[in-house]
């Protein structure tokens, strides 16, 4: 049996290793994964503000596609005037009086020969100017003058050569979202750490846009030509030119003899706009004087390639760095998830950033922005393992516990149902051997007696008295048995009646004496006067037998061979107290010899007789009284066993 508990100990140590090992496992698993699952929180609002920085730009671009481009001149012929009209209305730009127009700051338009129109130029050749007039125009000078000074190198740089000679063969082609600055982004957008990831923000590219064809009447283009060249000549007679020389070519263009093979109608080709970069490192805002340093590195154009006929030119305007940032930051704020907040910053800053959970690089094409997203409280995930893991040693210790609990009353149980079994074992050799032994006698008198072998009458009386204690002794050794299984199984019935109990005590002192007798033992009564109550005769009676035979049997080599049976009682119990002067009982025993088939010394080496039930029964009995038993030294030697029985009325 040992052997077996030791596997199933074995197995149950080793089940529970492999789970506290999981459950370890499993704390380290839960930390990556709320790592993991919070790193997609990340990813995913950078993922929103994406697109929806996206829709807005992809909004912003098509507006300014389908804006017609007559609207970055100074004034433009409307398309409905009516068939021979011959003085047609001219009308001012819907750009002019302001230099941004949300994403898009200070529209502007290069010639063929790299001169630069606004809309705004002539704001200081009107009438009655006012203070913000004034501003206007000196706002749309300085931009006029960063477009000539940073704008236009940069175009001639990317072209190979003057501006005015590859306008038309080459700016397609040379100036677009395929160029090897571009490339080079995507290379180093490969490149980014782990914490950055890229989104790819094409809004601003000429991917996927089309070539816009329309088609407008040769009248209202050439009034258009000729609006502007004398709003434009007359800008350049202010910056230095000869009147005499702008007038003459002026006059020139107006009184040219038309082509005959010319149609009532030219085609206007607008191709997407493209990115450009230009040196300078400025970004306007809101006014000349609210500037910051770009946080593309450089200034941001975007283009468009204009073709009438053989006339080529572009047009464009700058990106306001201010208002897109805005609107990024604006996008963020209403996207970012409980625990986060976001900083916009260049891209090279997002790595220099110890801060940054999640930097989600915006790749416009031309230049990165860096938005990065920060964990408000970076130690949450800390915080969180750090309970999983009280609580998993709490429970852990709380499982560790109850198995060395279970382990210990396991083998505790073991080793009581092993004694148990043992006990069992000795109680079944005793049985048999008390039950053997009066039978073999009560046969022995018996056949003496049948076969007339018995000639003495005195002889012959004694053989019937010992076959009638031999029967009384096989009768209580049945009862005993008896009695201790219908304990066992809660079936044993008691029968409380009024009564003296001095007398029940009398009458089995009285049954006893001849079989002490016999033992070389007397007994001595010593009954106090008890009141009337109630109790079990038959336990009472059982309680009496079997200390009286317990004290017969251990007391056996006393010198004094004086049983003293005594009565008392107080305010709660009535006592029934055996006495014998025999070796007595050791004080580690006394508890112990009122265990069921508890027999002191080994049982292949006990003299004395008895099944180890009797003093279990005497227990079993005061306490079905109400009771108790105890056990009390007596003087010089020997043992008092005192039970004690609930005095009942």
């Amino acid at each position: 049996m040992y052997r077996r508990l030791i596997i199933l100990s074995v197995i149950i140590l080793a089940a529970l290793g492999g789970l506290l090992w999981m459950g370890y496992h499993s704390i380290r698993i839960r930390a990556q994964g709320l790592e993991g699952a919070r790193l997609g929180e990340f990813a995913a609002v950078a993922e929103q503000i994406r697109q929806d920085v996206t829709l807005t730009l992809d909004e912003f671009m098509r507006t300014e596609q389908s804006r017609p481009y007559t609207d970055y001149q100074y004034y433009y012929v409307p398309e409905n005037v009516a068939p021979g009209q011959q003085q047609m209305p001219v009308l001012r730009s819907p750009l002019a009086g302001r230099l941004e127009q949300g994403l898009a700051y200070g529209n502007f338009q290069i010639e063929p020969d790299g001169s630069v129109i606004t809309p705004n130029d002539n704001v200081d050749q009107r009438q009655d100017l006012t203070d913000f007039d004034n501003e206007l125009f000196a706002e749309a000078l300085s931009n006029r003058k960063n477009i000539e000074n940073n704008l236009l190198p940069a175009l001639r740089g990317t072209m190979g050569g003057p501006l005015k000679m590859n306008l038309e063969s080459e700016i397609a082609p040379q100036v677009g979202p395929e160029t090897v600055e571009q490339d080079q982004f995507a290379k180093e957008a490969a490149q980014r750490d782990k914490l950055s990831q890229s989104y790819l923000i094409e809004s601003l590219q000429s991917k996927g846009q089309k070539t816009q064809v329309i088609e407008q009447k040769r009248s209202v283009l050439e009034q258009n030509v000729i609006s502007n060249e004398a709003a434009q000549s007359q800008r350049q007679i202010q910056e230095g030119a000869t009147q005499a020389e702008q007038i003459t070519g002026l006059y020139e263009r107006q009184t040219a003899t038309p082509d005959e093979n010319q149609t009532e109608t030219v085609q206007v080709r607008i191709e997407p706009f493209f990115p450009v970069v230009a040196p300078g490192g400025r970004a306007k805002g809101d006014s000349a004087s609210q500037q910051a340093e770009s946080m593309f590195g450089g200034q941001v154009f975007l283009l468009r390639h204009v073709q009438i006929e053989d006339r080529h030119f572009l047009q464009g305007f700058q990106l306001n760095e201010k208002m897109l940032v805005e609107r990024i930051e604006e996008s963020a704020s209403r996207f970012v998830r409980k625990g986060m907040s976001f900083e916009l910053s260049p891209r090279e800053d997002a790595r220099n950033n110890g801060d940054v959970a999640h930097a989600a690089i915006l790749n416009f094409g031309f230049g990165d922005l860096a938005l990065n997203l920060k964990e408000i409280d970076p130690g949450w995930i800390g915080k969180e393992i750090r309970h999983l893991r009280i609580w998993y040693v709490g429970i852990v210790s709380i499982v560790l516990l109850a198995v060395a609990l279970g382990l210990a009353s396991l083998w505790h149980n073991a080793g009581a149902q092993i004694k148990l079994a043992q006990k069992k074992d000795d109680f079944i050799s005793a049985v048999s051997h008390e039950l053997r032994t009066p039978l073999t006698s009560i046969r022995m008198y018996s056949e003496m007696l049948e076969k007339n072998w018995v000639k003495s009458q005195d002889k012959a009386v004694e053989y019937y008295r010992n076959m009638r204690q031999e029967s009384e002794r096989l009768s209580r050794l049945i009862e005993n048995v008896l009695d201790f299984s219908r304990i066992q199984r809660g079936r044993k019935k008691y029968t409380f009646n009024v009564g003296d109990m001095n007398k029940c005590v009398a009458d089995v002192v009285e049954m006893m004496e001849p079989f002490a007798a016999q033992k070389g033992f007397s007994i001595k009564a010593e009954l106090c006067r008890l009141e009337q109550s109630a109790f079990d005769s038959d336990a009472v009676t059982q309680i009496v037998v079997n200390l009286l035979d317990n004290a017969i049997k251990y007391a056996r080599n006393t010198e004094d061979k004086t049983i003293i049976v005594r009565t008392k009682s107080d305010d709660r119990f009535i006592l029934i107290e055996v006495e014998d002067h025999g070796p007595g009982v050791p004080h580690r025993q006394r508890k112990k010899i009122f265990e069921q088939f508890y027999r002191s010394g080994a049982e292949d080496t006990r003299e004395t007789t008895g099944t180890g039930l009797g003093l279990a029964l005497v227990k079993k009995f005061a306490e079905a009284h109400n009771g108790f038993v105890e056990i009390d030294g007596a003087k010089p030697t020997g043992v008092i066993f005192r039970v004690a029985l609930a005095a009942r009325m």
